[in-house]
């Protein structure tokens, strides 16, 4: 049996098997109860959704590590096509039973992120309004809770798959939304926004969700020793916190 490195992302690291397995390690503790997690939540949700995902499954308990097939595909630009797509997927992820994720272990997401409003200077009183704002948001739904370029994964010319669950959860749907709305082409925005029916409520909720992006890397690096994401992450909260009206790139397309 033969090993590769697939890379270290912030919570565990990968290591493909025999090209066709994918193994899990936590990086820190706590960790080890969120890919436990998904050991739980993501067979019941995978034949529920119209792409592939990871179906994991406990490979070794201690130190533990989680094992499920290769989900084939890479990151690339998203078309129009699979704007649409994503639509269909979010709308059957959203739709999934709440009741029963709670049951195999998804909890309510929580917003703790009210050490990097001190830090922001000039800026404070606007990041603590955003965050109040945020954290009063709907935690009723099914969601991925990390979706961006990464996990978005394309084959033969369109979507194949959505990895790294590791913050599925119960939460707001638009925080589903807002890398897709604010950081995808027009053309994918508007097929999106059509299949999934994006009202004006979600549109603004995203927007506020957009703006708190970078303050995940702020406490990551706080929590990890790493000042270089606290500083990075800092420049990113600060330039979105400044732009307070940011259109969505479907609304920047009508304004030319």
């Amino acid at each position: 049996m033969s090993g590769e490195e697939l890379g270290e992302g912030w919570d565990s690291v990968a290591t493909l098997v025999d090209g066709r397995w994918v193994e899990r390690r936590p990086k820190r503790d706590e960790v080890r109860a969120w890919l436990l997690r998904e050991t739980r939540v993501l067979p019941w949700l995978a034949p529920q959704l119209p792409l592939s995902v990871p179906i994991p499954l406990v490979w070794r308990e201690n130190p533990l590590v989680v094992r499920h097939e290769l989900v084939p595909g890479e990151p690339g630009e998203l078309t129009a096509d699979d704007g649409r797509v994503l639509g269909r997927f979010l709308r059957a992820l959203h739709s999934a039973g709440v009741a029963k994720a709670r049951e195999l272990g998804a909890e309510p997401e929580v917003v703790a992120l009210d050490a990097v409003p001190p830090l922001l200077g000039p800026l404070a009183d606007r990041g603590r309004a955003l965050l109040a704002e945020v954290q009063g948001y709907p935690a009723d739904t099914v969601i991925h809770a990390d979706l961006g370029p990464e996990h978005l994964l394309r084959q033969d010319g369109r979507l194949s798959g959505v990895i790294d669950w590791t913050d599925v959860s119960l939460g707001d749907p638009a925080r589903d939304l807002a890398w897709l709305l604010h950081w995808t082409s027009a053309e994918c925005v508007a097929a999106f926004s059509t299949e999934y029916e994006v009202t004006p409520e979600l549109r603004r909720r995203a927007r506020a969700w957009n703006q708190l992006g970078p303050w995940y890397e702020v406490t990551y690096g706080m929590e990890n020793n790493r000042p270089d994401l606290v500083e990075s992450g800092l420049d990113g909260t600060r330039a979105r916190l400044a732009e307070t009206s940011q259109p969505c790139r479907e609304e920047k397309d009508r304004q030319g």
